[in-house]
């Protein structure tokens, strides 16, 4: 998972620019969206990486999840308790006796 050390390192960054006054819930969204969009973009026409370019894909991935972090602490939530929330929801929805090797949407 990600250490306090790395979410720290984050905050750090935004404060030492003085760019948490950007940071609105809004931004945030819009941000991860445009990054996710990016990391999709490397898998377009392919389910591999284009011109196998791992290294593109880990920055987007890492893109995406630093302002997924940043939104997190924007709203004051915390990330382990909406994870965990959320995989309680989905083990309800798509018990493993109904799911196990099947990607229907559950009804």
């Amino acid at each position: 998972m990600i250490s306090d050390e790395t979410i720290n390192q984050i905050r750090e960054f935004i404060a030492e620019r003085d760019w948490r006054q950007f940071h609105t819930p809004g931004n945030m969204a819009k941000s991860i969206s445009i990054e996710a969009g990016e990391l999709l973009e490397c898998f377009q026409w392919s389910d591999e990486a284009r011109d196998g370019d791992w290294e593109h894909v880990h920055e987007e991935l890492a893109d995406v999840m630093i302002y997924c972090i940043q939104m997190a602490d924007v709203i004051g939530v915390n990330l382990d308790e909406i994870i965990q929330s959320k995989m309680a929801k989905n083990a309800a929805k798509y018990p493993v006796e109904q799911s196990k090797g099947s990607s229907a949407k559950a009804r």
